[in-house]
């Protein structure tokens, strides 16, 4: 018995001592990136208590009219990605489609990374966050889609964490188990999470049932851009190359051709969605697509939605053909720029539109503005900060997330 500990405490000597120096083992760019998405996240928590002490109405560019900035819009696009590498990594170690087995370990340690990152958002959007846990359990509201969608993702969190935690144990069946049950979580939160915006009727821009299923398969458009730019870093902080990576190249392959099929599964509905607003009476919907072709944010809607987040990528990653590695890398970063701008004019253009506008009343006549504050920037970089921070410590952590073919 004792000799079994002794080996087991030898055992955990080893890793440590192997965490240990895979984490020195980093080059000067490496410890850059670590402190720099480090002192985000300090100067983040720093606003964000500022802003908790003094009132969000001092800090925050959000209004009685405007309530959800750019905070809710960050919280959305870190779910949303968080809930895409879910679903496009259980593709093969829940599924079974072995050519996407190569991406599972990172995926999934992206997928909690990135929700973390959208609960740190998200704390600091709550006034007092402390009391949001309290309450969800002391006095829950079933008939409220906010409180299934922060249930179902805390338990969506827990199953991804164990669902890692298997993964890395070589433990096989509860690997799949729990990657199975986070599948259902996510889809069910994400679900949720569209029917927040979808069955709001006082807000004609977000109004109707297709929200839940456009942010499902936006999910997963994100999710292959995501995997794809964090694969291609991950081989930089490790010394790798990716190119000579075989199994891994495939995998990379298949995700961007799934990744071509979801761009033009989420033009379609963005279509649909511009030629619905357009169709109709001038109206809520009207103004707000309005607003998004030729008013204040088209630039927003036709440089970065359309072009950064639809048009570019789905260019570049057709004539890469899966092999030009810099083609992938930068349509992947211009999709992830395009899909936050995405999600912020998302937010913010469905509120823009007074709610007395159809009414006639005078001082709701034009369109309302918001800007986001300095507090809620330096929140909105420290998500993303949490994010970085905890990919780059994983990398060295797990040793590069690397998975073993078993026969």
């Amino acid at each position: 018995m004792d000799g079994h500990i002794k080996t087991k405490r030898l055992t955990l000597n080893e890793i440590e001592r192997g965490v240990t120096e895979r984490l020195l083992s980093g080059g000067p760019l490496y410890y850059l990136a670590v402190a720099v998405s480090g002192l985000l996240i300090v100067a983040a928590v720093a606003f964000g208590v500022h802003s908790m002490i003094v009132g969000h109405d001092h800090t925050y560019g959000v209004t009685r009219e405007i309530p959800w900035g750019i905070l809710i819009a960050t919280y959305v696009f870190f779910v949303v990605t968080s809930t895409g590498l879910c679903l496009v990594s259980s593709i093969g170690h829940v599924f079974g489609v072995q050519s996407y087995m190569p991406i599972a370990k990172r995926s999934v340690f992206l997928s909690i990374a990135t929700i973390l990152g959208g609960f740190f958002v998200i704390a600091f959007e709550i006034k007092l966050p402390w009391r949001m846990a309290i309450y969800n359990v002391i006095s829950p509201n079933i008939t409220s889609n906010i409180w299934w969608m922060g249930t179902l993702y805390g338990v969506y969190l827990v199953l991804m964490i164990f669902e890692f935690l298997f993964l890395n144990l070589d433990m096989h069946k509860p690997a799949v188990a729990c990657g199975f049950g986070g599948s259902i979580a996510g889809i069910a939160a994400h679900s949720n999470l569209g029917a927040v915006f979808g069955l709001l009727m006082g807000r004609e821009f977000w109004h109707g049932p297709y929200m839940s299923i456009y942010f499902i398969a936006s999910a997963m458009m994100t999710g292959t851009a995501i995997i794809y730019l964090f694969h291609h870093l991950a081989y930089k902080v490790n010394g790798e190359q990716l190119s000579q990576d075989k199994p891994m190249m495939e995998s990379l392959d298949v995700v961007r051709r799934l990744g071509i099929l979801l761009i033009c599964v989420i033009m379609f509905f963005t279509i649909w969605k511009m030629v619905a607003g357009v169709a109709g009476q001038p109206g809520g919907k009207y103004e707000a697509v309005m607003a998004l072709v030729k008013g204040p944010y088209s630039v927003n809607f036709w440089l970065f939605e359309a072009g950064f987040g639809l048009v570019f990528p789905l260019i570049l990653f057709y004539l890469s053909k899966g092999k030009n590695l810099a083609m992938m890398f930068w349509g992947s970063a211009l999709m992830i720029i395009g899909i936050f701008v995405m999600r912020y004019d998302l937010v913010i253009v469905g509120q823009v539109v007074p709610v007395f506008h159809e009414l006639g009343v005078n001082e709701y006549k034009h369109l309302l503005h918001y800007f986001p504050s300095l507090h809620e920037i330096i929140i909105t970089l420290g998500g993303f900060g949490v994010a970085f921070f905890l990919f780059l410590i994983g990398e060295k952590v797990f040793a590069g997330h690397k998975v073993e073919s078993h026969h």
